[in-house]
Order: C-alpha cells, then sequence, then structure tokens
C-alpha cells in the first residue's frame, strides 16, 4: 500500500484509547509554546480517530504548516496508517463529547455517549447523547441520515441538509458547529427555523427542556407562534387608534394573500375580524361582505380539497406507492395539521408509521447494495494484485539464468504462476496465457521421473541451501512448544530471507519466543486485537501493526541462524502474521504461556519503543 502523505493535526493524548482530543498549531511560533506545555505528555493516532494506534510526534515547518507525524518502524520503513479524517476536524466527536458531558453535569444529569457507526459508516460521523430524561444524536456529516419524532432528538452539522417541510412541519431544527480556539475546538448550537437565519448560542446559553433541547431563539419563535403580539405602545400612553377605512383595506390584503397560499387557519381568523368591524362606511361594508361570502364558499371547496388528499393519502398507503404517501403527507402536515378529525388522524398516523418503514427498507436496500459494491471491488482489487503477481512472476522466470533456479524453485514458480492468473481471470491475455503453459511443460520436463516438490518439515541445524529433510523433522519436541516456525534461505547473490510459508529451497527454523516484557506485551496485543477483529468482520484482518520481526544472520560455518531478539549485523524481515483464527489462537496460547512463565502482565496496547 502507498505510504499516506497526508498532514495529521489532531491526536489524543495519553495512550492510543484515549478519548481527550488535542489538535496541533499550525504556526512554528505556537509549536514552541505547545510543546513547552504538553513536554510531559504522548500523543497517539487514537483508535477513536479511525487511526493505528501508533504513537506520533510533532513535526515543526517554517515554510508550511506544522503537524503530527508517526514514528517510523522499527525495520525502517514508513509507517502505514489507513485513518481516513486527519484534519483539525478530524476529533470533532471527542470535543462534542467531552464539552456535552461537562454541561450535562453542570445541570446534575449523568450522560452516556456512544459514537455509533450505523452499517459501517466511519466512527466520528454520529455521536448518541442519552441521560435520564432524554437524549441527542449528532450528526456531523452526512454519512447518516437524520431521523425525526424516532427517539433521540437530531442536531445537524452544518454541512447535513434539511428540507423545506422538515422546518415548516417542526417550527425550528438545531445545528452544531466547532470553532478553533487553541489548541482546542469550541462547541456552538444554532437555532434554524423556515424563513429565518440561524442563529448560534454557546452551549451555556441552552436548556433541557421537556421539548428537549431549548436555545434563546427556541423560546422566542415558540412565543411567536402561540401568543398574540404585544402592544407597541407602552402603558399609559394613549395609542392612537387606526382609521376604519385602513383597517378594512388591511383585511382584505391579509383575507386575499391567506387565500393564496391555501392557510385555512388564517382565512377563518380574518373572516372574523372583518366580522367584528364596525364604522366603515356602506361602500366598504359591501366590499367586505363579498369578500367574506366569497372567502366562506372557498372554505368549503377547501374542504374538498382536505377530503381529497386524505383519501388519496390512504390510497397510497393501501397501494404501498411511498413516494406519492411521503409528498402527500408532508401536504397535509403543512396545510391540514389543524383541528383533525379522527379519521384524518388515523390516516396520517398510518401515513407516517408506512413512510418510515419504508424509507428502512430503503435503507436496508441501500446497505445491501453498497455490500454487494464493496465486494465487487474488493474482487476486481484481489485480481488486479493477481495479474500483478503473474506479470512479476513471468518477468522474473523470462530473465532469470537457467544455472541458478532449481527444480523445486521452478516448479514452485509456476505453481504460483498457475494459481495467481486463476485469480487474475480476465486481466490475463492470450498471449500471457500461452506463455504459462510453455512454463507448466518446462516445469513439467524437469520433474519427469522425480517425484512433485513438496514442502517438507526441516529441523534446526539443517544446510540453508538444502531442500532434503531429516528423518526426525517431522515430530515435534517440547522445545518447540513455545516457537515461531519460519524458512529462511539465500538468494542467488548471497542475500538472506525469510518467510512464514515453507519454500522448497529454504531450511526451517524454530524461533523462541521473547521472554522481555516489551516484545511480548506487543506480541500478545497484536494477536488479541487481531482476533477480536476476526470474530467481529467475519473477513481478513487489515492491520499495519498484524507483523513480527525477525532476524537473520550466518554464522561462520555457513549455516543460517535466526531469532527475534536483535542482533549486530543481522538482516531484519518481516512476517504477516496469518489472519485465520485456528493459527492465531495457536499462537496466541503459546504467548500466554510464556508470559505466564516469565510473569509478564498481560497489556494490549503499550508504549512503543524507539530505536
Amino acid at each position: 500500500m502507498q505510504d499516506d502523505r497526508r498532514q495529521i493535526q489532531t491526536a489524543v493524548l495519553g495512550s492510543a484509547d484515549s478519548e481527550k482530543p488535542l489538535m496541533l498549531p499550525l504556526e512554528a511560533i505556537e509549536l514552541d509554546a505547545f510543546r513547552c506545555r504538553f513536554e510531559h505528555d504522548t500523543f497517539w493516532c487514537g483508535l477513536l480517530l479511525g487511526g493505528c494506534g501508533g504513537q506520533l510526534t510533532t513535526k515543526l515547518y517554517t515554510d508550511r504548516v506544522c503537524h503530527f507525524a508517526h514514528h517510523p518502524d522499527p525495520d525502517g520503513l514508513p509507517h502505514v496508517c489507513r485513518r481516513r479524517s486527519r484534519g483539525v476536524a478530524s476529533a470533532d466527536h471527542l470535543y462534542v463529547k467531552a464539552a456535552a458531558a461537562t454541561w450535562l453535569h453542570g445541570r446534575g444529569e449523568q450522560a452516556r455517549f456512544d459514537f455509533a457507526q450505523p452499517d459501517g459508516v466511519p466512527v466520528g460521523s454520529v455521536v448518541d447523547i442519552h441521560w435520564r430524561r432524554g437524549g441527542l444524536r449528532v450528526h456531523l456529516d452526512q454519512a447518516v441520515a437524520p431521523v425525526w419524532d424516532e427517539g433521540s432528538e437530531p442536531v445537524l452539522g452544518v454541512s447535513v441538509p434539511v428540507d423545506r417541510d422538515t422546518l415548516i412541519r417542526r417550527w425550528y431544527i438545531h445545528r452544531i458547529r466547532l470553532d478553533s480556539e487553541g489548541t482546542a475546538r469550541r462547541v456552538r448550537i444554532g437555532t434554524e427555523a423556515f424563513a429565518r437565519p440561524t442563529e448560534w448560542f454557546g452551549l451555556d446559553e441552552c436548556a433541557m427542556t421537556e421539548r428537549g433541547l431549548s436555545t434563546p431563539a427556541v423560546e422566542r419563535i415558540i412565543k411567536a407562534r402561540t401568543t398574540a403580539p404585544s402592544p407597541r405602545w407602552p402603558a399609559g400612553k394613549a395609542k392612537k387608534e387606526p382609521d376604519v377605512e385602513a383597517r378594512a383595506q388591511v383585511l382584505l390584503r391579509q383575507l386575499a394573500s391567506a387565500r393564496k397560499v391555501e392557510s385555512v387557519v388564517v382565512v377563518n381568523r380574518v373572516s372574523r375580524e372583518i366580522a367584528d368591524l364596525t364604522g366603515a362606511s356602506s361602500a366598504t361594508q359591501t366590499e367586505l361582505a363579498n369578500a367574506v361570502r366569497d372567502a366562506r364558499q372557498w372554505l368549503l371547496g377547501q374542504a374538498d380539497v382536505r377530503r381529497e388528499l386524505f383519501a388519496r393519502l390512504d390510497e397510497a398507503v393501501t397501494t404501498r406507492n411511498a413516494q406519492l404517501a411521503r409528498e402527500l403527507l408532508a401536504r397535509a402536515n403543512a396545510t391540514a395539521a389543524h383541528d383533525r378529525t379522527e379519521d384524518e388522524d388515523r390516516i396520517a398516523g398510518a401515513a407516517a408509521d408506512f413512510v418510515v418503514a419504508q424509507t428502512r427498507v430503503q435503507e436496508a436496500a441501500n446497505a445491501e447494495r453498497a455490500m454487494e459494491r464493496a465486494e465487487e471491488e474488493l474482487a476486481e482489487l484481489t485480481a488486479r494484485a493477481a495479474f500483478e503477481t503473474v506479470r512479476r512472476v513471468l518477468r522474473d522466470l523470462r530473465h532469470r539464468p537457467r544455472r541458478h533456479m532449481s527444480k523445486a524453485t521452478l516448479y514452485s514458480q509456476v505453481q504460483l504462476l498457475v494459481e495467481e492468473a486463476a485469480k487474475a481471470g480476465k486481466y490475463v491475455t492470450a498471449s500471457q496465457h500461452q506463455e504459462i503453459d510453455r512454463w507448466v511443460k518446462r516445469a513439467e520436463r524437469a520433474q519427469a521421473g522425480a517425484p512433485a516438490p513438496t514442502a517438507p518439515a526441516r529441523t534446526v541445524g539443517k544446510d540453508p541451501v538444502s531442500s532434503k529433510p531429516r528423518a526426525n523433522a517431522s515430530t515435534g519436541t517440547a522445545e518447540q512448544s513455545n516457537t515461531i516456525t519460519v524458512w529462511v534461505w539465500k538468494d542467488r547473490y548471497g542475500g538472506l530471507h525469510a518467510a512464514d510459508t515453507p519454500r522448497p529451497e529454504a531450511s526451517v527454523r524454530h524461533v523462541p519466543l521473547p521472554t522481555e516484557a516489551g516484545p511480548l506485551q506487543r506480541l500478545y496485543g497484536n494477536l488479541t486485537r487481531m482476533i477480536a477483529e476476526r470474530e467481529a468482520v467475519g473477513g481478513p484482518v487489515q492491520t499495519g501493526r498484524a507483523s513480527l520481526f525477525v532476524r537473520i544472520w550466518e554464522k561462520h560455518s555457513g549455516e543460517l541462524a535466526v531469532t527475534l531478539t536483535r542482533r549486530k549485523g543481522c538482516t531484519a524481515v518481516t512476517l504477516a502474521l496469518p489472519a485465520e483464527l485456528g493459527p492465531l489462537r495457536e499462537l496466541h496460547d503459546k504467548v500466554v504461556a510464556q508470559m505466564k512463565a516469565h510473569n509478564v502482565a498481560r497489556q494490549p496496547r503499550t508504549k512503543r519503543k524507539n530505536g
């Protein structure tokens, strides 16, 4: 995998599983003060940030922004991390949890937090907050669609869209944003309503009520929609009565506007105000009477429209037309939410249940399609990787002199070529298929009269370049109960190599497990995490720390030696741990027995030593 060069701006303090977020200053002059402040702390690529769990260090630059960086791996190779988000907002979910916990604690509430990952979305997209009297679901991005009127109250990030019908039906919705302040992020809560700008407040200005999360803007919105306008004139000061004729014209315009937007409530209210108006001229009275008569006819027509609307809504639910039911329900909630009959309440409730159920079905179907696409992409990546192996093996076979290739090596290379070509499928061309057939025939001719090469077990002390097994190599001993089996060999240039799978030209070595606490704890932590992830996802484990470092060297006698400890002048190689549960559990049991024998505490995650 290619090294990921994106700059890391956030980390966690103390350990890989810490929940204490930290943001690195971007300027060099600020980084000096930052280092002095945290000189006794350690920074980590946190697991709750979607990171690898490795330790980080700070990088100071004057020509670009400062950032965190991983410590290099012990073998000198660049560190590989699959962390998706690395910018200043990548730890916002941890800042939200810390701010909400402090806010609720100040109000005597003990909260429970969960970084939910529905349908496998990345960690940090959703933060669930639950306490004794209610709950919130914070959507920091668009990965998970908000669900209204069910369970926890949604709080949307600034990038999460909301439709007009939802704003009209709910009167208002809450939003959240985080502003950078030094090495932290400050939480701000906003209230958005239809045809009103979003107003932002600090958490200390918010409160939890029976309606849920409330801000000063919420109080003003509810008051404006449930009470009459307050008098414009102060008490004790005489208010000038408006002219009756002018008042009549205002009512006529209000009546026309209400009919235009199909607001039955406003038409009824203005009609009553016109009926109560007195003192107008006869011509104005006639105009008002005609307007009221037309309004009553319009209301009768709207009653028919309302009956037809609920009839169509009931039919849409009966015929299972989810799209039409969703549109009609939004219209009914916007224009016919008042004074509903029992039958209308039943139809609207059934429609709401149907729409919610269909939404969940659609989400499940989308998740299934996403899983199918992921499987197809994985198969495609596997085929491409196999094709690259086919090209490499063919290139090596073409350019490698025959006198430097044993029959066993030729057979193993051709066998690998055939297996990878089967995986590559359509990517292998016709000419490559023909070349593979020629190498298969050449390997068969080389093996004529001799059994096909296998991978026999070998014992320590075997000639490193010999492929003949000893008679007692297949039987295990008590000394090998806490060992790791590897195969070592020399290439044609004299270079030393090792692998965790049998090779025809290699010699088997049983490497004792380490006795030092540090290597044992790291190996135990890797194995424990791999087994848990393997059981959880049901597939091969992909992790950058699932490997063993072995070191090999050549003795004066020409024999190759292998160990898990460091040795000056040796060659270090990395062996991938197996992804299958059987070998993993066997190796895990060996490591646990070794730790018990040497009184080493089980610490799955420990600070990695430098050097």
